[in-house]
C-alpha cells in the first residue's frame, strides 16, 4: 500500500483507478486492501471538496433559477416584490431587496432564507 496525497488531476485520476481495482477485489473489512480503499476514498473526497467548490448563487440568481423551475414570469413576482417596475428593478439589480421582499420571496418561492444573505452587486446607473 503506497498512498500519497492528491495534489492534482493526475494524482486524482490515479487514485480513482486504484479505487476501481480495489472495488473489483471486493476486499473484506479489516484487510490491507479495505483499509487502502477507505483511505483513498477519504483523500478523493477531500480533493473534490477543495478542487470543485460549488458556490451558492446570489439571491437574484436564485430567484431567477426558481422562476425558471416554477415556469414563472416577472409579473408572477408582483405579490412578493411590489409593482411591475419594482420587480424589473430588482431582477436587473437596480434596487436591493427589502426585508419584506426577502420574507415574501422566501415563503412564496420556497427558497431558504440563507440564500438571501449571499452578497450580490447592485448595478448603479
Amino acid at each position: 500500500m503506497s498512498i500519497r496525497p492528491i495534489h492534482n488531476e493526475k494524482d486524482y485520476d490515479n487514485a480513482l483507478d486504484r479505487v476501481d481495482k480495489l472495488m473489483d477485489l471486493d476486499p473484506e473489512l479489516g484487510t490491507q486492501d479495505s483499509d487502502e480503499l477507505e483511505v483513498l476514498a477519504i483523500l478523493i473526497e477531500k480533493y473534490e471538496e477543495k478542487a470543485w467548490i460549488i458556490s451558492e448563487p446570489d439571491p437574484i440568481e436564485a430567484i431567477k433559477i426558481r422562476m425558471e423551475e416554477m415556469h414563472l414570469k416577472q409579473k408572477d413576482l408582483i405579490p412578493y416584490i411590489g409593482n411591475k417596475s419594482k420587480v424589473s428593478e430588482v431582477l436587473n439589480r437596480k434596487v436591493g431587496l427589502s426585508l419584506s421582499m426577502i420574507y415574501n420571496l422566501a415563503n412564496g418561492l420556497h427558497l431558504p432564507l440563507e440564500i438571501f444573505f449571499n452578497p450580490y452587486i447592485r448595478v448603479e446607473d
